[in-house]
């Protein structure tokens, strides 16, 4: 089995590369996915989030009110930090689970969007990193998801620099160009992958 971390900064197509890594064959593991299911409805850490702050997190369904969870938590490190005490040991429990599920030989890849931040750079065989310039992530942020110029900019300076994933990766995916252009690319990243499972 070979063990990849797959990260890059908001916009910068890591869902794009995660969906086209498992065309090709890869065991995805997607934390975003599980980071909902750790707190969904039911669920025990569903019950600690509202259990550490507050009955205001919840929907009238009894669901997580991630806008208000994100209004308390965003520009406050210590609620940010309670928050992620109860989700990232979850959320690594059950990713576990799935890789131990995984046949032999295969290539694995946990698409962790704040892989570097959260300290787990040297948890994988390799270290994938998906590459774009700030302005255009800036540019996605704002054409793709709504938000303003000030909130795109705010969003890139709150997770690791550009910098800083560059000089942790293993492989780096460019995807400032074209779908094409990031099909050839993964084309090549898949084939050195295969030659490094063992």
């Amino acid at each position: 089995m070979l063990r990849v971390g797959l990260t890059g900064g908001i916009g910068s197509g890591k869902s794009a590369v995660s969906a086209r890594l498992a065309a090709r064959g890869a065991v995805v593991i997607d934390s975003d996915v599980l980071a909902c299911e750790v707190v969904a409805k039911g669920a025990d850490g569903l019950a600690e989030v509202v259990e550490v702050f507050g009955d205001g997190v919840l929907t009238p369904d009894g669901e997580l009110d991630r806008p208000a969870v994100g209004r308390i938590v965003f520009g406050d490190e210590a609620a940010r930090r309670k928050l992620e005490a109860i989700i990232h040991p979850r959320v690594r429990a059950r990713a576990a689970e799935i890789e131990a599920g995984a046949p032999d030989g295969a290539v694995v890849v946990h698409d962790i969007p704040l892989l570097i931040e959260t300290g787990q750079a040297d948890k994988f065989d390799v270290l994938l990193i998906v590459d774009v310039p700030v302005e255009v992530q800036v540019e996605r942020l704002t054409a793709q998801r709504g938000m303003s110029e000030a909130e795109a900019k705010q969003r890139i300076a709150s997770q690791a620099s550009r910098e800083q994933r560059l000089a942790a990766a293993d492989v780096v995916v460019d995807n400032s160009g074209s779908l094409e252009d990031l099909d050839r690319r993964l084309g090549e990243v898949w084939e050195e992958l295969q030659t490094r499972v063992g």
